[in-house]
């Protein structure tokens, strides 16, 4: 059989996302400051599109507020239809240029919707002048925090070692964890250097003698040791512990251990906290800075016995097509290519108010949804959250829970209770003996409390707090309490006892 190349044709069907169906999922899913840099990356790649300024919002808003009535917000429920655009409606590209003036009817229509919708959901949002000097000024006083490798550097240079011995211990300090931890082994350097091992052991012994105590260890044992030789307690009883009875340490085997050292249960519980007020992890104070900065997407507040859910409109950008553009098309002397261009920024500038449109309404409907189904949160905290599936969301609010998903992700909702996650509401449930939903985070709570209450030195088992939870009639089996007991960090009952 001949070998060779050959074309063959072949029929397929494949499921494609379109651009356009792109650009509105990552505008959906992005959080607000995202989604600020996804429209300022439009705005510069699109010349039809501008921003409108806040104030000018403002002046319109008391424009519409001289008349006997403020005119009526438009309908949310959906997108507005002069936003839909349909290529197969779309007149030839040398259609007289009069035929745009309707067009641009409908974008000034628009661009007035636009302006009376965020006139009055602003309102509640409007910050002054002074407050966004004083945020702005929080923002430029945030500056960024020596890192451990620096400040060990900064020791290097200034401590007793021979400066031809400062390359090594560079390589040793890049070897140094965040935690403060030496990675690799004095072998392991020794080879990549090509320097002997004692040379390498000089260098690692003055890096331990630095800040923090017990930084360049290579396990917590020798951590601990060189935290308590720095304290001049090579002699006492801790020391004895951590050298001799570590992993008796960490199993808590308290008997153990005073068989071991000849010293009564007392002293060895005493040794114990104060082996526990060493620092495990020297580099814990150098980690960097991992608070986030949140801006809430939902703002629920209380109004009489009722709650109101407002957007975050504040920091979404105005967007409309510029009037510039809008005269230009009016000028009879463009060429057919110009028209076309322009053309085809409007149609991408009109798709992405729509996206901007949708978004914001179909977080809306979503928060709504959330908070009617989860009243008792919002007035009582968070032993009353509901079980809550994104099924049972997207099935009212009239879309596809994947469209849930992507609407709630890294977004979050100010609520009398606290700013919390939007998927933080969505959690399975459990069956009480009444018939009612309780939330598995409600649940965890609960767990938690009941920890937080036991006699140290009689703690419960996985056991009793099933029995404790049947009895305000939660029932829930032995391996779910300890699974909720391992996501709180909470020890089994034999390594939480205090003798």
């Amino acid at each position: 059989m001949a070998q060779g190349l050959q074309l063959s044709q072949r029929l397929t069907q494949s499921l494609i996302l379109a651009p356009q169906l792109q650009q509105s999922l990552a505008l959906l899913q992005a959080p607000t400051l995202e989604l600020k840099a996804l429209v300022e990356q439009e705005l510069q790649q699109n010349p039809v599109l501008e921003e409108s300024a806040s104030t000018e919002t403002d002046l319109q808003e008391r424009k519409d507020g001289d008349g006997d009535s403020a005119p009526e917000a438009p309908d949310l429920s959906e997108p507005p239809a002069d936003l839909a655009f349909d290529p197969a409606t779309e007149k030839p590209s040398d259609a007289p240029v009069d035929d745009f003036q309707a067009e641009f009817e409908k974008l000034a229509q628009l661009d007035q919707e636009w302006r009376d919708h965020f006139a009055q959901t602003n309102v509640p949002m409007r910050v002054s002048a002074e407050e966004e000097e004083k945020r702005q000024f929080m923002f430029d006083s945030l500056v960024a925090g020596t890192s451990l490798q620096q400040m060990l550097l900064e020791q290097v240079r200034e401590s007793s070692l021979p400066e031809e011995l400062w390359p090594v211990a560079e390589l040793v300090i890049g070897n140094i964890d965040d935690y403060g931890y030496l990675k690799a082994t004095v072998e392991e350097l020794a080879v990549s250097t090509g320097l002997p091992p004692e040379t390498i052991q000089q260098v690692v012994a003055a890096i331990q003698a630095f800040e923090p105590p017990g930084v360049g260890t290579r396990d917590l044992q020798e951590c601990l040791m060189r935290q308590l030789e720095r304290a001049g307690q090579q002699e006492s009883l801790e020391y004895r512990i951590v050298r001799d009875y570590m992993e008796a340490l960490g199993k808590r085997r308290i008997p153990e251990i005073s068989r071991g050292t000849g010293s009564d249960l007392d002293a060895v519980q005493e040794a114990l906290e104060r082996i526990a007020r060493l620092e495990p992890r020297p580099g814990r104070a150098f980690l960097p800075d991992n608070d986030q900065y949140v801006l809430p997407e939902v703002f629920v507040t209380r109004v009489g016995d009722d709650f109101t859910v407002t957007t975050n409109n504040e920091h979404i950008p105005h967007l409309r097509i510029s009037n510039t553009y809008k005269d230009l098309m009016s000028q009879g002397n463009n060429s057919s290519e110009v028209r076309n261009y322009i053309r085809e920024k409007i149609r991408a500038g009109k798709f992405l108010i729509k996206s901007l449109h949708q978004r914001q309404q179909t977080i809306l409907n979503i928060a709504r949804e959330i908070v009617n189904r989860q009243r008792e949160f919002m007035d009582k905290g968070v032993a009353f959250l509901k079980p809550l599936t994104m099924v049972q969301v997207a099935e009212v609010v009239g879309v596809h829970e994947t469209t849930v998903s992507r609407a709630v992700s890294g977004k979050y909702m100010d609520t009398p209770q606290g700013i919390f996650e939007m998927k933080y509401f969505f959690t399975a449930g459990i069956q009480t003996a009444s018939g009612d939903g309780l939330s598995n985070t409600s649940v965890k709570d609960m767990i938690a409390d009941i920890f937080k209450k036991e006699d140290q030195t009689k703690p419960l088992s996985d056991q009793e707090v099933v029995k404790m939870l049947q009895e305000k009639g939660i029932v829930i089996a032995r391996r779910t309490v300890a699974k909720y007991r391992t996501e709180l960090n909470i020890l089994p009952s034999n390594l939480r006892k205090i003798y």
